[in-house]
């Protein structure tokens, strides 16, 4: 398959230069000179409002399912009226804008108005208003930001969380419904006087250093940080992709995805991406996951995109549905120019059939992209270019960031400096400190390595989370991230994460939460109604995985490789515990200290009913 020919597509040339010092660290930049840029976003929307007033920018279903579209100059329009509302109210970095809800054109209209008129505004995942039960990370962040407005679409379904956290003399505006027994604001009252001078005036004074946005970052230790993002980040880190990847903007690119704006990934990369390149993003009601797949497939069937933006599942959920409709593939990969994924590595078996189904829909391959990247670099850091790409590979620097390669133990940790850095986090000033080396590089805390040492081009290849690894008790280290992602490659499909454990142990044990709807497609005759528990105790389904598992073992090649025992979770991992970010990534730390009795378990001798031993032989 990967004979055949790649989609031809402009991409900047895989080159960096490398300055090796004599404490051991390493110091790369690309050699191409970052060009000039805007001093902030909204310049680009005003710039395409006057080009091109009537081109669609952003679109999204209304209830009957068909497409509302707003144009650039509509846009610009009603969000300048919004800016005003927003200068009217006396918002600012101390009492800036805070929104509750998911991606829709209001929320879109709301942040550019912020942004246009200098007020930071900080989108929070809606799963800390309506998955979280308690609500405190919420409390945490709405203490943290002091908002003087907060901006929440449905009334009815975010209204526990705001009577549960907003204080009272805190404006709340909704799109639709009210919140009982509280003063609300219609939405549409922010757009009912005019703009005057005032907007011009504030828009004008909004540079490089302006606050664009806070984006809120769970780290590993449970409460948020909120990381600023100012324009400077902004729009550089827009310019480094147009310099990198010139295809994803010209032609003005289309995309039809669903990433959140609480996340940098949806809510810079992508959403700045559509503003810079003056093109059209539809927004995607769909998720991957089962029951909302369906709805992505829906607009996927309608809407070419001209680059196409996913988590590794994403794809995973798709290939079903491609193998199934010719004219779903044909539409797909008609004008795509790239595949993209970020979030975590992405199954061979996956990338193979996405490869094979392009061919079958128009003769050749979709070029892969994938880099690193984080929330406090707004975010692309690095970026693979070209073909002969794999999962796992991150590539080499963008243009206008330096990348300082530290060694750290057995392992080398990426750093990085440039005008896409963040400055540090909101009020947490302890927390910017311990960020940042001695020479202002950020430290990611991310490992890599090279891909070929002799041939720097080829780039470079993730090696995991440095705080992630730890040594066995016989003093051999375990690197996490590698071994997470080839055990879950080996369980695909049944497996939705895994959590390694094996802290001064004498072997490593997995906590495997599955994927339900995979494993109880191995016991057919389970009723519908069979609770979590009943399905991972299924005999088939702890016969599929102690196979799994004994291949698994038998591939290994030493103690730091090979997984001795596993237990199937049946309770996912909880937001609240902060086993899982707003991300939707497993916080290795936090499970293994939450299910501490399971790890316990993991390690009992004999081993319990529940605990799946790779061969049942010694180790």
């Amino acid at each position: 398959m990967r004979k055949t020919p790649v989609r031809r597509v402009p991409v900047g040339a895989p080159d960096v230069l490398i300055d090796r010092r004599a404490d051991g660290t390493t110091l790369l930049r690309s050699p191409e000179a970052l060009a000039p840029y805007p001093a902030k976003l909204t310049e680009r929307f005003a710039h395409w409002a006057r080009e091109r007033p009537d081109h669609v920018f952003i679109a999204e279903r209304d209830p009957g399912g068909a497409w509302r579209e707003l144009t650039y100059g509509e846009a610009y329009a009603r969000f300048r009226t919004i800016g005003q509302a927003l200068l009217d109210r006396e918002l600012s970095a101390e009492r800036p804008v805070v929104i509750l809800s998911d991606n829709d054109v209001e929320q879109a209209l709301i942040a550019l108005a912020a942004m246009h008129v200098g007020i930071p505004f900080a989108p929070v995942s809606s799963a800390y208003s309506l998955v979280s039960t308690d609500h405190e990370k919420l409390r945490y962040v709405v203490g943290l930001l002091t908002p003087g407005l907060v901006f929440a679409a449905d009334a009815a379904k975010f209204g526990r969380a705001i009577e549960a956290v907003v204080p009272a003399e805190t404006e709340v505006v909704v799109t639709r419904g009210a919140v009982p027994g509280r003063r609300t604001t219609p939405f549409a009252a922010l757009e009912a006087g005019p703009a005057t001078a005032a907007v011009d005036q504030a828009h004008a004074a909004v540079g490089p250093d302006t606050i664009a946005k806070f984006l809120l970052t769970s780290g590993s230790t449970g409460n948020p940080k909120a990381v600023i993002n100012t324009q400077r980040m902004l729009c550089s880190n827009m310019q480094m992709i147009a310099q990198t990847l010139p295809f994803v903007l010209d032609p003005a690119p289309v995309l039809v995805d669903w990433l959140p704006w609480n996340h940098t990934f949806g809510g810079n990369h992508n959403f700045s991406l559509v503003i810079y390149g003056g093109g059209t993003l539809y927004i995607d009601d769909g998720k991957p996951v089962p029951g909302l797949i369906e709805k992505t497939v829906r607009n996927l069937r309608e809407i070419a995109p001209t680059v196409y933006f996913n988590v590794p599942r994403g794809f995973e959920e798709l290939v079903p549905y491609l193998r199934r409709e010719p004219e779903l593939r044909s539409k797909l990969f008609s004008r795509v120019q790239m595949l993209f994924y970020a979030g975590a590595g992405l199954a061979q078996p996956v990338w193979d059939a996405m490869d094979e189904l392009a061919v079958q829909a128009c003769g050749e391959r979709i070029l892969w992209v994938t880099g690193l990247g984080a929330t406090e670099t707004a975010p692309s850091v690095t970026f693979t270019r070209g073909d002969g790409v794999r999962s796992g590979m991150i590539g080499l620097p963008v243009p206008g960031v330096e990348v300082k390669l530290a060694p750290d133990g057995d392992k080398v940790e990426m750093r990085v400096r440039g005008p896409s850095v963040t400055p540090g986090y909101w009020r947490q000033p302890d927390l910017t400190r311990a960020a940042f080396d001695e020479e202002g590089y950020y430290r990611l805390g991310d490992a890599v390595a090279w891909v070929d040492a002799a041939d720097p081009r080829k780039g470079l290849v993730f090696d995991g989370r440095v705080a992630e690894d730890f040594k066995l008790a016989t003093g051999t280290w375990v690197s996490v991230g590698p071994l997470r992602a080839k055990f879950i490659a080996a369980a695909a499909p049944y497996v939705q994460d895994v959590v390694i454990a094996g802290l001064n142990r004498d072997w490593v044990g997995a906590l495997v939460f599955p994927r339900l709807d995979e494993c109880r497609a191995l016991a057919p005759e389970l009723p519908a109604t069979a609770p979590p528990s009943g399905i991972v105790g299924h005999p088939a389904v702890r016969a599929k995985f102690q196979a799994m598992l004994d291949a698994f073992a038998r591939e290994a090649t030493g103690s730091s490789t090979r997984v001795a025992r596993a237990i199937l979770l049946d309770v996912p991992p909880s937001i609240d515990a902060s086993e899982i970010t707003d991300k939707g990534s497993i916080n290795q730390r936090a499970v293994l200290k939450a299910r501490a009795a399971l790890a316990d378990e993991l390690y009992a001798d004999p081993p319990g009913p529940r605990v799946i031993v790779a061969g049942k032989e010694s180790r």
